[in-house]
């Protein structure tokens, strides 16, 4: 009988169309969120821009997108998700995803130069496209999070037991592809020579809006979709005799389970972890070009095309990780590889002969790392916390990486302007690889300790 209700999940076809659903929206994001990062340099003389932006402008436009992450937005929002499902608190928070995109797009443009909300807001702010687009950023940057984390919720939701690390590895490989289509496209769409008109600065937002329109329409294939196989899964649990009212009411969120998921051992580590391993690499991808540049004596499109190695080599080696995890476990063996390849990575960086050769393999390497850690790390919290906790988890691990991606890049810049040589901040990321090694051991050992919890096993137990 169950195989005549076989749900859609369990036909591997249509588990992978609805991970490409899941994945492509985060596509988009990634690409939207760097649509600055490979040509902000036209903000550093604001009078050749017609925005009018400097970089501190710049500076202080990026740093919206963790604002509401940070004062709460991500635990709320986590607690929703578990409250409200995968559907409801996703369509909401990519809808507002692409609502900041087109508040940023729009405080851009020409347009708005010449509209009455620009004149009404030149009477309260001074740079008023600014802090339009300021809002905007802290709307797609709550949204964008929220969103990641409702990815990782419904991949649970549709791969736990089975291909959960690959699913996860893929979604990660395609969502920072995003990232590295806009390292490499946007320079080569804007014209930056000259006075920059309203019509250049805008042009890869412009882009990126088209991108998030469309992942809008797979969100919305995605919702139907999993409406679908909840469905089947409700008649198949009917014709077998058990009650189709859904999970059984102690497995339901309440609010007091956040304490569960908060003095769990296992999530405060993967969460420490989580921090440590991105700030290494996310943070310093932020100040890579000029680190590289002086360090092994490069001109900045040689520095752009190192930097830009790293989401390309998670793109390919993401999903393989993945698969590995998922055919041969040992997962916390796994992260401590990984933050074993990053701390090499940044040692080379810093103490390595000056040739440009040793600058490929550190980012080469950085990039192996970047794709090992994830791989084993997001899989691992589903085995730990329980299915109707799992949102809450996520946005709190999400939360305490966004304090990290908030801070980091604030005592980085000190370190920079106050050092002799950006080389010097080197020794900040390698004291926090050493951090992020030192907690993958503590949970590898606490993994031997606690086999129950199936942390090192293969996919399915098997």
């Amino acid at each position: 009988m169950s195989k005549l209700f076989k749900t859609l999940k369990d036909t591997g076809a249509i588990r992978w169309v609805a991970l490409l659903c899941l994945a492509l929206p985060m596509f988009a994001s990634y690409f939207f969120d760097d649509i600055f990062s490979t040509i902000n340099q036209e903000f550093e003389d604001p009078s050749m821009v017609a925005l009018g932006w400097s970089m501190a402008d710049y500076g202080f436009y990026r740093s919206a997108y963790s604002l509401l992450c940070i004062f709460g937005g991500l635990i709320i929002c986590g607690m929703l998700l578990d409250r409200w499902g995968v559907r409801l608190t996703g369509s909401i928070f990519v809808g507002l995803m692409v609502g900041g995109a087109a508040l940023i797009t729009y405080a851009i443009s020409e347009s708005f130069a010449g509209s009455r909300l620009c004149a009404w807001l030149s009477g309260v702010f001074a740079k008023p496209s600014l802090s339009l687009a300021y809002a905007g950023c802290a709307m797609f940057g709550l949204g964008s999070e929220i969103a990641g984390v409702t990815v990782n919720r419904a991949i649970a939701k549709w791969f736990k037991g089975r291909e959960i690390a690959l699913a996860m590895g893929l979604q990660l490989a395609l969502a920072r592809l995003g990232t590295a289509v806009a390292l490499i496209v946007v320079p080569r769409i804007v014209e930056l020579e000259g006075y920059i008109p309203f019509s250049e600065t805008s042009k890869p937002a412009v882009v990126g809006m088209v991108l998030l329109l469309g992942a809008l329409v797979l969100w919305g294939l995605f919702v139907a979709m999993d409406y679908g196989a909840d469905r089947r899964g409700a008649a198949a649990g009917s014709a077998s005799g058990a009650a189709d009212t859904g999970s059984p009411a102690e497995d339901r969120f309440r609010f007091r389970d956040v304490l569960k998921v908060i003095t769990d051992r296992h999530f405060i580590l993967i969460s420490l972890l989580c921090v440590f391993f991105y700030c290494c690499v996310v943070s310093f991808r932020k100040f890579a070009t000029a680190i590289l540049m002086p360090r092994f004596g490069i001109d900045s499109d040689v520095a752009s095309v190192m930097v830009a190695m790293i989401p390309f080599f998670t793109l390919v080696f993401a999903p393989l990780f993945g698969a590995v995890v998922d055919r041969v476990g040992r997962g916390t063996k796994i992260m401590i590889l990984g933050s074993a390849m990053i701390l090499f990575s940044h040692l080379t960086v810093a103490f390595a002969p000056g040739v440009p050769a040793f600058g490929f393999i550190a980012i080469g390497v950085l990039g192996l790392g970047y794709s090992l850690v994830p791989a084993a790390m997001w899989p691992s919290l589903p085995k730990i916390i329980a299915e109707s906790r799992l949102g809450t988890a996520f946005s709190l691990v999400y939360w305490v990486q966004n304090i990290g991606l908030f801070t980091v890049p604030i005592v980085v810049g000190h370190i920079i302007d106050r050092a002799s040589s950006p080389v010097v901040a080197e020794y900040f990321f390698i004291g926090l690889a050493v951090c992020a090694i030192v907690v993958s051991v503590l949970l590898s050992r606490s993994s031997d300790r606690h086999p129950e919890l199936r942390l090192d096993e293969k996919a399915g137990g098997r």
